[in-house]
């Protein structure tokens, strides 16, 4: 019977994309297969970059709304001030600029499934609304007092902590109850390192094909950096740094030192937006494509420059954490690090013994180590870089 189910769950990976041999994977897709064939409200959280539109997807085309189509909205590109307009449509004349009566994304997807990504940055009153639809199906277009009605499976998904959003009183938590019926949490790419080389094959596989390029493939200890490396950007960073590095190394086989040559201060780009366009009416939202698409990149940009800085930051406590420590801990040095000369050693040289000793002590394993030193492996990794050891 197992044999059975674990078949049925590899073919159900194949044919909605969805990779990974991990626990937590197996355990997601059980729960896709669950909740697909009812309508219920889904909520799908997880850091940018793990593939939430893609659980989405899945959900919608195993579903009984498959045939209908599926409307992707990113709520975090729409301005404020046009979003409830976005969402449920408005009347000519309901405000400057609205010189014809327009559809909402909710009446678009009358029949089918709506996926809104980035609820967390729903305003507040947009979100009474949206409570609105998902209690009776119910809404006003802007301008109008008359209701409608449609019949949409709501998909969700936020890479923020709707809870700490509720208690800051920045999300409704009437609205986050009824959005947690069901909650998927893709984890991120480094908590699953088993899935990173089903990754690479496949990107590799996709890639090569597609442009017509002959990759010879990965050495062991090459696999075993991409396996080893954070990806703060997870699956999109992977797959951004796997195309770069077919195209400019030509196919050939690469080796460690080839793969660290595109992961050192490698900045993931934002790859595919989830811009909120509707294909069968492109024409239609082609102007406003242009605009959610500028500030998409500045909001980007904002974000990338906050989260530089706190990365920095949280390195820098880490080291000077370990360091301030040294002067207690000196019983349980590494023998590399013992001073018998006498010798006065500054708190660099002290901090660089006391981690090229640790890395030896765990027999040169250094995620063995960078947990003993109580810092990340990517933190490890550029202190010993610095130190002229990898």
């Amino acid at each position: 019977m197992a044999e059975i189910i674990s078949v049925e769950s590899e073919t159900f990976q194949q044919q909605h994309g969805i990779i990974g041999e991990s626990l937590e994977m197996k355990e997601i897709i059980h729960v896709i297969q669950q909740v697909a064939q009812t309508d219920i409200t889904v909520l799908v959280t997880g850091e940018s970059g793990v593939g939430k539109e893609v659980v989405a997807q899945a959900i919608h085309a195993t579903s009984r709304r498959s045939k209908k189509p599926m409307v992707t909205v990113n709520c975090g590109a729409i301005p404020e001030g046009i979003i409830e307009s976005e969402l449920f449509g408005h009347e000519k004349g309901s405000f400057t600029g609205a010189s014809e009566t327009r559809k909402g994304y909710f009446e678009i997807a009358d029949g089918g499934t709506i996926f809104l990504d980035e609820i967390g940055e729903l305003p507040l009153g947009v979100q009474v609304k949206f409570l609105r639809v998902l209690e009776n199906g119910e809404f006003n277009r802007v301008g109008s007092s008359a209701a409608r009605s449609v019949d949409v499976r709501v998909i969700a998904a936020t890479n923020k902590d709707l809870e700490h959003e509720v208690r800051t009183k920045n999300f409704r938590p009437d609205l986050f109850f009824r959005l947690r019926s069901v909650n998927i949490r893709i984890p991120p790419l480094r908590d699953r390192h088993e899935d990173v080389p089903l990754f690479v094959e496949k990107f590799a596989k996709e890639f090569s094909e597609k442009n017509g390029i002959s990759f010879l493939g990965f050495t062991p200890d090459a696999m075993e950096v991409l396996q080893d490396y954070y990806w703060p950007g997870n699956v999109r960073e992977l797959r951004n740094v796997m195309e770069s590095m077919l195209v400019i190394e030509n196919g050939k086989k690469l080796s460690g030192d080839d793969v660290r040559k595109y992961l050192k201060g490698y900045q993931a780009p934002e790859g595919e937006r989830n811009l909120p366009v509707y294909v069968a009416q492109q024409n239609e939202f082609s102007e406003r494509e242009l605009i959610y698409r500028a500030l998409v990149d500045l909001k980007s940009d904002v974000l990338h420059l906050k989260e530089m800085i706190v990365n920095a930051v949280r390195s820098t406590e880490e080291i000077r954490t370990q360091t301030s420590n040294l002067q207690s801990a000196v019983g349980g040095f590494p023998h590399s690090f013992n001073n018998d000369n006498g010798e006065d050693i500054s708190l660099k040289e002290m901090e660089r013994r006391w981690i090229i000793g640790m890395v030896q002590k765990y027999g040169n394993n250094r995620r063995a180590a960078a947990h003993a030193l109580q810092i990340s492996e990517r933190t490890l990794y550029r202190k010993l870089k610095e130190y002229g050891e990898v």
